[in-house]
C-alpha cells in the first residue's frame, strides 16, 4: 500500500517532532536504552499514527513501551501544541516496538552460521 503526499507529509512532522519531545521529555534514554522514533506510519484518513521506538541496547522492549504509553497523554499533550496549525486534528497515537535491528541482527546471524557451515564442511572434504 503506497502512502499518500500528505500522509507522508504528516508522518514526517509528526516523526520530527516526537523526537524532540522525547529529548524533551527525557524519554529518549529509558533505564539506559537509547530511544528514538524509528518510524511514524499514517493511516490515509490521518485518523491514527503508528509511532514505532527503536531500543538501542535494550533488555527490556515491553518495559520500555509501557513507560512511554504510560506518559502517552503528556506526549500528546506537548506535540498538539506544536502542530496545532499544522493540522486540523491530532491524529490518535499508538505506540509499537520496532523490531526491524533485531530481525537484521537474526539474519546476519544465520548468514554467519551457513557460511561457517560450508567452511567446515569444505574442509571436511578436502581433509579426506
Amino acid at each position: 500500500m503506497n502512502e499518500g503526499k500528505r500522509q507522508k507529509q504528516v508522518a514526517s512532522v509528526l516523526e520530527k517532532e516526537l523526537n524532540d519531545i522525547f529529548q524533551k521529555l527525557g524519554l529518549a534514554m529509558i533505564h539506559g536504552t537509547l530511544v528514538s522514533i524509528a518510524a511514524v506510519k499514517i493511516t490515509p484518513d490521518l485518523y491514527e499514527a503508528r509511532v514505532y521506538l527503536s531500543c538501542f541496547k535494550g533488555d527490556n522492549p515491553t518495559e520500555i513501551l509501557k513507560k512511554v504509553e504510560d506518559r502517552a497523554w503528556e506526549i500528546k499533550k506537548e506535540l498538539t501544541a506544536r502542530v496545532r496549525h499544522q493540522l486540523r486534528s491530532m491524529p490518535i497515537l499508538k505506540f509499537f516496538i520496532d523490531d526491524s535491528l533485531e530481525y537484521v541482527d537474526k539474519m546476519e546471524q544465520l548468514f554467519k552460521d551457513i557460511k561457517k557451515q560450508d567452511e567446515d564442511i569444505q574442509h571436511n572434504s578436502q581433509t579426506s
